[in-house]
């Protein structure tokens, strides 16, 4: 346990951070099921809709670094990809 009031402090800042990223990764995710929704309807308009929409939100994760802008970039690839194949 955190014995100074800095250690305490950054305990619950830790803590509070880690919550916070915790739902920024959770919405990520979330955009990218409701991509992968919309490809396997097979609209491939109403997919591109929700693709453009998404990917403010998943850029703005990347940009924040809550995880890995090559991980961002690669969830993007694969569902326009996957859009242009339909």
């Amino acid at each position: 346990m955190a014995n100074t009031a800095q250690a305490r402090k950054r305990a619950r800042q830790s803590a509070n951070q880690r919550i916070h990223n915790m739902d920024q990764r959770s919405s990520l995710r979330t955009a990218i099921k409701k991509v992968r929704k919309a490809i396997a309807t097979g609209d491939k308009a109403g997919a591109q809709a929700v693709f453009v929409k998404s990917q403010k939100i998943i850029d703005s994760i990347a940009d924040k670094k809550i995880v890995h802008k090559n991980l961002v970039a690669r969830q993007k690839s694969r569902l326009s990809a996957a859009i242009k194949a339909l």
